[in-house]
């Protein structure tokens, strides 16, 4: 009996209910330290000098390192423009500057935890103050103040699309609509803040067990910095307590790394939630200027748009993040004539970077507003203006290149729109019925439609591979097969999902399936958990190896090894003037339909169900990609009405869960209504799509049309928190007026 397609209990389910399963937070030696941070008192500043002396003399201090005791004192995921330790006395240049109150600038080691909080009270920095800037317009104009060496303007990266003539495009268009769109930060809020432990291992190592998304970057990044040769540095995930993409780049590796590799003991440390917030990266605020064109009978002819995404003080992955909101600013439909500038600028700012859906919930909240907004300019129905529009195996993609094999939207809306209630289907047109309105005059409800397409996997010519080994062991019969995968389980079953595919693969069951993952001491590099790649990459991987292992079964070699490096598709860069490119190898789709009670009393927007069409390719596991699929809703949800991140002149003003709102079981929608549909992707392992980030990407602009069809207007900044929509409805005249 096949296990593709089987809801298997999750291998980790036993152990994290009956709390048995070690976090990082959980793991502790007999001669362990703990460390604390301090970390910049300014957002923009020169260190002139660092005073320890106190703080050494603390009984019970063992240690304080600062710039000088870092041996190569920069990291990045994308580029190396961070210090490790913000301070004077550093090799590298800029690295007594700190750009943003989440650098690091000394790290104190002592005996307990509250002896090293104690002790960082008393390090005393003197700090030369230095212009700031907040505001990534304001940081891209002539005399901003400059972040960062070769720089100019603070423009991180700046891509184009020019894509047929647009001197003649608008003149096609019999209706123009043009908008405005400002998303806002989101906190990852995973359960288990930042935490880890490093020390020496047997054979010498230097070894960091720690919450991480890609343990193999994290070993290059920590090798880096200690300038120790790669064998010499070793990573392990223990559980993770979910992700997002915030454990994406650095936070403790590298300085629990440092520490322990200096004193040659072990070295613990637990961020508080407080220091979470306020010290982890962020998704990108970004603001979008668009202007679409399009016939009287729908079809699109012109869009135009600037995207002007915050970066913060250092790069992360911001240069990859706008790359992705460059593209799908555009949406999944075929437009002929395109003028897209995408900026990503740096700030004083909290450092932004990935976070689910990568660039893509911003691009999409305008494009699919924009689509809305035309579908009802042109008086059409808005499944209807998009069936007109959405790409197809023979369409170009908006930067002017076929897109790979497989697209499925244009069946992903219909199934959607056919699957909600809301919309009947007549000789082959969508029309929608009306909407049950409360008795409750305060009270209007609305539907909402949007949709949406993301990469699965590395773009833009980013290396892409991933290694994967099957061990087959036995005499006469296959006793046990043996998985080594180096991919983070951070919440989201991937392990499970492995061993199924790996059991698959060889043919045994899965009782008879071990995984060793996630420890770069016993796995080749597998790349993040990330960008929707985990199932897709692995799963080739782990289907290469079996069949290498299998072959020399039969060849009666025992035991059995296979060692395959998958390497999907190659992409290509944005071409610098037109942006013309071969951005991914593969994509996943999702429409999403949203009904919305808006009470225009208050404001409060309660969403009632939400109807989610997920292109999942082959769904490995039913049970898991429900529940992504529902995950994803709820985090959109807070994304697209809740969470409401305030930063002022860099600094977070609400970094606790009492302040910084995410929904609860008591503000979730009433129905998530998962419909999974299964057009196997050309190249994916049994046919299977990347997926858990898609059904992020529609929700806030499902909601914001959901919130025009009940009330009249269009609000194009998120969230929609009810102050901002009790706001704009009095503005325009609906609700109770202010006395």
């Amino acid at each position: 009996m096949s296990l593709i397609g089987k809801s298997v209990i999750r291998t980790d389910a036993v152990g994290k209910v009956t709390g048995k399963t070690p976090y990082p937070s959980d793991v502790n030696f007999e001669d362990q330290l703990w460390m604390k941070i301090l970390f910049s008192a300014r957002s923009h500043a020169r260190i002139v000098s660092i005073d320890t002396s106190e703080a050494l003399a603390y009984p019970g201090v063992i240690a304080v390192f600062t710039a000088v005791d870092v041996p190569q004192n920069s990291y990045g995921l994308i580029m190396p423009d961070q210090p490790v330790l913000c301070g004077p006395g550093s090799d590298q240049a800029g690295a007594d500057i700190v750009r943003c109150y989440m650098d690091n600038v000394a790290l104190v080691v002592a005996e307990t935890e509250e002896i090293a909080a104690a002790a960082r009270d008393l390090i005393k920095v003197e700090y030369e103050d230095l212009p700031a800037v907040y505001d990534p317009y304001e940081a891209m104009k002539d005399g901003a103040p400059q972040l960062h060496l070769n720089t100019p303007k603070n423009i991180l990266c700046h891509y184009r699309i020019r894509k047929g003539d647009m001197g003649s495009a608008w003149q096609q268009a019999d209706v123009v609509v043009e908008g405005e769109f400002h998303t806002a930060y989101q906190e990852h809020a995973f359960l288990q803040p930042e935490a880890g432990i490093g020390y020496i291992d047997d054979e010498g190592r230097v070894t960091v067990l720690v919450a991480g998304q890609w343990t193999h970057e994290d070993q290059e990044q920590i090798a880096h910095a200690l300038s120790l040769p790669l064998e010499q540095v070793r990573v392990i995930y223990p559980a993770v307590g979910g992700a997002f993409g915030g454990r994406e780049d650095m936070s403790v590796q590298i300085v629990l790394a440092l520490a322990a590799y200096k004193l040659r003991r072990p070295v613990k440390i637990i961020w508080s939630r407080e220091e979470s917030i306020k010290y982890h990266h962020k998704r990108h605020p970004i603001s979008i200027k668009a202007k679409w064109g399009a016939r009287k009978d729908g079809k699109l002819v012109a869009m135009e748009a600037e995207v002007v995404g915050d970066a913060g003080g250092y790069a992360y992955t911001s240069t990859k993040v706008l790359g992705n909101t460059n593209m799908m600013v555009a949406g999944p439909y075929e437009i002929p004539n395109a003028h897209i500038d995408t900026y990503a600028v740096y700030t004083n700012n909290i450092p932004t970077g990935a976070f689910r859906g990568f660039g893509g919930p911003q691009g999409a909240f305008a494009a699919e507003g924009m689509m809305n907004r035309l579908a009802d300019a042109l008086g059409m129905d808005p499944v209807e203006v998009r069936r007109v529009n959405l790409l197809t195996d023979d369409k170009l993609a908006i930067v002017g290149t076929p897109m790979p094999k497989g697209v499925t939207i244009g069946p992903v809306v219909e199934k959607c729109a056919e699957e909600s209630g809301y919309w009947q289907r007549k000789n082959d047109t969508f029309e929608r019925l009306p909407v049950e309105q409360p008795a409750d005059p305060a009270k209007r409800r609305g539907v909402g439609f949007a949709c949406a397409f993301k990469n699965v996997g590395f773009s833009f010519g980013a290396p892409e591979n991933c290694w994967g080994t099957i061990e087959i062991h036995g005499d006469a019969t296959i006793e046990k097969v043996v998985v080594r995968h180096a991919a983070a389980e951070v919440g989201q079953g991937t392990h499970t999902v492995i061993m199924q595919m790996a059991a698959e693969a060889v043919g045994v069951p899965m009782e008879k399936v071990e995984l060793i993952a996630s420890d770069t001491a016993f796995t080749d590099n597998s790349g993040s958990v990330s960008a929707s790649r985990m199932t897709f990459m692995a799963g080739n991987a782990i289907r290469g190896a079996a069949e290498i292992a299998v072959q020399k079964w039969k060849d009666e070699d025992r035991p059995a090894v296979g060692v395959y490096q998958y390497r999907p598709p190659k992409t290509t860069p944005y071409d610098p003037k037109t942006g013309r490119s071969e951005p991914n190898f593969a994509y996943g789709y999702v429409a999403q339909i949203v009904e919305v009670e808006v009470d225009i009393e208050t404001g409060h927007v309660d969403l009632i169900r939400v109807i989610s069409a997920n292109d999942v390719g082959r769904a490995v596991n039913p049970q898991q990609v429900k529940g992504q699929i529902e995950g994803a809703v709820v985090q959109a949800q807070g994304y697209a009405i809740m969470e409401n991140l305030i930063s002022m002149e860099g600094r977070i003003l609400n970094p606790y869960l009492s302040t910084y709102l995410i929904p609860t079981v008591y503000d979730i929608p009433k129905e998530v209504k998962s419909v999974i549909l299964e057009y196997a992707d050309p190249i994916g392992p049994w046919g299977a799509r990347g997926m858990a980030e898609m059904p992020f990407l529609p929700l806030a602009p499902a909601i914001a049309d959901a919130i025009h069809d009940a009330t009249g207007i269009w609000i194009d900044r998120l969230p929609l928190t009810p102050d901002r929509v009790v706001k704009t409805l009095r503005e325009n005249g609906i609700g109770v007026a202010f006395s």
